[in-house]
């Protein structure tokens, strides 16, 4: 495991991603503060409330990230983490190795919910010190119009990353079944983000809704429930049992196809 998380976070293009990613928060605190903030109710959720509480910046950048930049880095890590290997012609060395293919995958698999932490947790990071520097901080007003410390603040971003990483842990998986499908790592990136898209078009179609509790994407914007008082952790625990579903799903399908896949001739 440590050896994958080496090789992964040694990768520029893995800096690359993560320094995009980081790029968001500082942007929107920029533009914020050089136009004095958006009009009440205007620009992305949570964006008018930045200039009174810095941290605010925090929720609103994992907000703008969550339904595409988020996804697209996990899409990036997932799709090329097994096709990557057989393009550069490792992966039959690896198997080689006395390695399980179901431990490989399994390895493959934590390294990419690792990355959906980290990317997560750049986002909200970089936006808590971006909007400390740019408007300060103090007592937090919710949006159910409670006011919380600033402690209690930090814990309420901390589960809002949890929140946004667990959501993306479903895409991971998705992304490693393709990935086992294909040698061509891009061709595994493209389809796990266009499913992800596809899913997001179709959880906004009313004429749907009996897909849309099934859908990978339909709780992603849900943390908002996690800056009530008190919490409701309802969204939280659907989320978690959707998730869990596709990482199993795919997870079997990965291993089914992976298992029969001929990469050492």
């Amino acid at each position: 495991m440590s050896s994958e998380l080496g090789l992964l976070f040694r990768r520029r293009r893995t800096w690359a991603l993560l320094a995009a990613l980081a790029a968001v928060p500082v942007l929107m605190g920029v533009a914020v503060a050089v136009t004095s903030g958006p009009p009440s109710g205007a620009g992305p959720a949570f964006l008018d409330q930045v200039a009174g509480n810095g941290l605010f910046l925090a929720v609103a950048a994992v907000f703008v990230c969550t339904p595409f930049f988020l996804p697209l880095t996990v899409s990036v890590v997932a799709g090329d983490s097994i096709a990557g290997e057989a393009a550069h012609g490792t992966l039959r060395y690896l198997l080689t190795a006395p390695v399980r293919r179901a431990g490989l995958l399994a390895v493959k698999f934590a390294a990419a919910v690792v990355f959906c932490l980290v990317a997560a947790l750049v986002v909200a990071g970089v936006g808590v010190l971006t909007g400390l520097i740019l408007f300060g901080t103090g007592p937090l007003v919710l949006p159910s119009g409670t006011t919380i410390t600033t402690a209690e603040t930090l814990g309420r971003i901390g589960l809002t990353t949890l929140y946004a990483a667990l959501s993306l842990t479903g895409l991971a998986a998705i992304g490693l079944f393709v990935s086992t499908l294909t040698d061509v790592p891009v061709g595994a990136m493209a389809a796990a983000v266009v499913l992800t898209i596809v899913a997001q078009i179709l959880g906004s179609l009313p004429q749907l809704e009996w897909l849309h509790p099934w859908l990978f994407t339909r709780h992603w914007m849900d943390f908002a429930d996690l800056l009530r008082v008190p919490i409701l952790w309802e969204s939280f625990q659907e989320n978690a049992l959707v998730q869990a579903g596709y990482v199993a799903v795919f997870g079997t399908l990965a291993y089914g196809r992976f298992a029969s896949k001929d990469v050492l001739s």
